[in-house]
């Protein structure tokens, strides 16, 4: 076995433990419902389950389920006031499901330029 593929595969659980909070937000984005609750929570503030409803046909118990996976995976947290729970976004976890997606495009763009180079070798 070469070297390479030794270390490629030591360095593969690393990469995925690594990356396991953000499979975690691309899991819970990946719904519409919850992608939209979030994009009514980027205006930013803390919201209601009232407010939050008004922008879906779904209902109240509806959306707090979709807020309460979009808080498992630290996408969104609430806060209580009185008799209140108010949600808001946790930029934090997006942005660092956004590098981790940038780093997966730098590993792409290195093995292309590899394959690359290889092809045009016997050119």
């Amino acid at each position: 076995m070469s070297p390479s593929k030794t270390s490629n595969k030591a360095s593969a659980p690393a990469i995925i433990s690594a990356h396991d909070t953000s499979a975690q937000v691309f899991a819970a984005l990946g719904d519409p419902t919850r992608l939209k609750l979030v994009a009514v929570l980027c205006a930013g503030g803390a919201f209601s389950i009232s407010h939050l409803t008004q922008t879906t046909a779904i209902s109240r118990q509806g959306v707090t389920k979709h807020l309460n996976v979009l808080a498992e995976a630290g996408v969104v947290s609430d806060i209580k006031i009185g008799r209140e729970r108010l949600w808001q976004l946790q930029a934090a976890s997006i942005d660092e499901a956004r590098k981790t997606l940038e780093s997966i495009g730098r590993e792409w763009e290195m093995a292309l330029g590899r394959l690359k180079r290889f092809v045009e070798k016997d050119d």
